[in-house]
């Protein structure tokens, strides 16, 4: 029985289903018209004969595989889960499919992982928090494959990213702060390497410039939650220490409350007001109660499936989109005199 379920062919679902093979091949088309009863005694069919459509054949045949591939960095900030699992369902929704890879942030993981993708056919890749090469780009222009940057950017006119507006998040975590009485502020700063984390440092330089003010230290956290809370301690531990700090990411700013409460005995925001990016679902835990920048995340996941279906489907230009994010003031940081959202 098994051997006759693998030899099961879209000729045999069409006898079976009394309908011709072109109406088998609509009905597992994602977008492709077919009507209620032909969809179902088509599916009745294949069920019967044990049938799956093959993706990878139908690619050769039609050039389109339907299937996306996604390469991401790492998932330990919680931002990417939560973004990942509504880029998967915003895809779906539009007939294709994700074919995820985990790279390490290095030129040649990504590489590897992006010939693989090659392999397979994709349609089109996303990159979450991954840099590309320029041969890299290059290879994949030359072949047709779009590529959309999600939540990282690049200086390159072939590849479309997707950002929140990073510099202004910056300044808005700097202003918030400042207008709270804080002069002594630091920065935490997301990995310098990646777009993200170098403007939201220029938007927090920009706010400290145009206060008159000086930052007591700005060192780079790496997206780390241990090299993070090292900084904290090391920036904190002097008497002279600052009274606030902005940290690049959620993440981070979770091990630096962590180890400013728990391994200098500091209060927050008594002692310390501490400001985040991102409003990963930990910043609103009574625990963190963490202000911070939201990254607009289901307006992200829109423009970026807009922006590679648009490559794909119809010739559109890669272009760069920032969305602006709202600052979310919980109880982190000491909250202005007559503040109102």
């Amino acid at each position: 029985m098994t051997g006759q379920l693998d030899k099961a062919t879209a000729v045999d679902v069409a006898r079976l289903a009394g309908v011709s093979q072109s109406a088998v091949s609509r009905v597992f088309t994602p977008g492709a018209s077919a009507s209620k009863r032909t969809t179902e005694k088509v599916r009745a069919a294949a069920e019967q004969l044990g049938y799956r459509p093959n993706l990878l054949a139908r690619a050769m045949i039609t050039g389109r595989s339907r299937i996306i591939g996604l390469v991401v960095a790492y998932l330990d900030n919680q931002f990417y889960p939560v973004a990942l699992e509504r880029l998967s369902r915003a895809l779906q929704e539009r007939g294709y499919h994700i074919l995820m890879f985990m790279a390490e942030n290095s030129t040649e993981k990504v590489a590897e992982v992006v010939q693989e993708l090659i392999d397979y056919r994709v349609d089109g890749i996303i990159t979450a928090s991954v840099a590309m090469t320029n041969d890299l780009t290059s290879q994949l222009a030359a072949l047709g494959i779009p590529v959309v940057m999600f939540n990282r950017g690049q200086d390159d006119p072939r590849l479309a990213e997707v950002t929140s507006d990073n510099v202004s998040g910056g300044r808005k975590a700097a202003d918030f702060l400042i207008a709270g009485g804080h002069r002594r502020i630091a920065h935490v700063m997301g990995w310098q390497g990646s777009s993200t984390g170098r403007d939201r440092a220029e938007g927090f330089r920009q706010a400290m410039t145009a206060a008159g003010l000086q930052p007591v230290a700005m060192v780079d956290g790496m997206y780390s939650r241990e090299t993070a809370a090292a900084v904290a301690r090391d920036i904190c531990s002097d008497p002279d220490r600052p009274d606030a700090i902005f940290v690049g990411n959620d993440h981070m700013a979770i091990a630096v409350m962590d180890e400013l409460r728990f391994g200098l005995g500091l209060s927050i925001p008594g002692d310390m007001s501490v400001v985040g990016y991102d409003d990963v679902p930990m910043a609103s835990w009574p625990s963190y109660d963490l202000t911070t920048i939201r990254q607009p995340v289901s307006r992200m996941v829109t423009a970026t499936v807009d922006a590679l279906i648009g490559q794909i489907e119809g010739g559109v230009a890669p272009r760069k989109t920032r969305i602006d994010g709202p600052l979310v003031v919980r109880r982190s940081a000491r909250i202005p005199e007559g503040y109102t959202p």
